[in-house]
């Protein structure tokens, strides 16, 4: 590895060595602004793990091979995901809050060569991780909503290992990928619009190692009783990284699903 998950994603080592396999990436949710229990510090404190349902499209390179362009939907990545987890955590004081956004994923996907002579299988695994830390400060307050200046930087990790076994080659296997961290910085807010039903959401756009990071996100929300509560909407992020041979040009979007915890 040069030196990830996204957001995450069968690379070129998939669509390439593979031959029909699609590559694809996950990546950070919106977490709503609903009132939480206050502790006797004055802090206040949410934890959303959440599901985002995303597919993924762009152009991918790794292995030295040609670049690679990927149209994969959440359906072409579900039947190679392995592993994710998702989940966004905020504190907040009086105005000031700080938050996080993790994400991983492992994909992988197998498949025989017709002949065997050189490799009789080649297996290709894929690791992203995707992880915001950020802080914010509220510009506008009152009792119906929320309006954050947010700041922050994403750190993005890609990693992809392709395995050959029998035939003249042997077991053998090999690794490429990056990391490398983008400074965001952008808006998110909340608004009521019953004591029940709320709506979120958040921009974000910057960059640094790569040319341009933006993630944007909205959500619906309802309020349960004081612990949980659940948003449901829609995402999209985008990332164009390279470097030294390595592409990772992607938007990933689709439907996101949370469950707010508050303690």
């Amino acid at each position: 590895m040069k030196s990830f998950g996204l957001i995450v994603v069968l690379l070129a080592g998939v669509s390439t060595v593979l031959d029909n396999a699609n590559a694809a990436d996950i990546y950070t949710p919106v977490a709503p602004e609903t009132k939480v229990v206050q502790t006797e510090s004055g802090w206040t404190f949410s934890f959303t793990p959440y599901f985002w349902a995303t597919g993924l499209s762009g152009d991918v390179r790794s292995f030295g091979l040609p670049t690679v362009n990927v149209d994969a939907s959440f359906g072409d990545i579900w039947g190679h995901l392995n592993f994710a987890a998702m989940a966004i955590g905020e504190a907040r004081y009086d105005r000031y809050s700080i938050f996080a956004d993790v994400i991983y994923t492992k994909l992988s996907g197998s498949k025989g060569t017709p002949l065997g002579i050189l490799a009789s299988s080649v297996d290709v695994d894929a690791e992203t991780f995707a992880g915001f830390v950020g802080a914010g400060y509220s510009v506008f307050e009152d009792s119906t909503g929320r309006l954050d200046v947010v700041g922050g930087a994403r750190v993005w990790s890609a990693d992809t290992t392709v395995s050959v076994s029998g035939g003249i080659l042997g077991n053998q296997s090999r690794n490429d990928g990056d990391t490398w961290v983008d400074a965001l910085g952008g808006l998110k807010g909340t608004y009521s619009i019953t004591p029940n039903f709320f709506v979120t959401g958040w921009g974000l756009v910057g960059g640094g190692g790569a040319d341009i990071d933006w993630d944007v996100a909205a959500t619906v929300g309802y309020k349960f009783n004081d612990t949980f509560s659940a948003v449901a909407g829609y995402r999209a992020l985008g990332v164009d990284y390279s470097n030294d041979g390595f592409v990772f040009d992607v938007v990933q979007q689709g439907p996101i699903l949370g469950l707010v915890v508050k303690f």
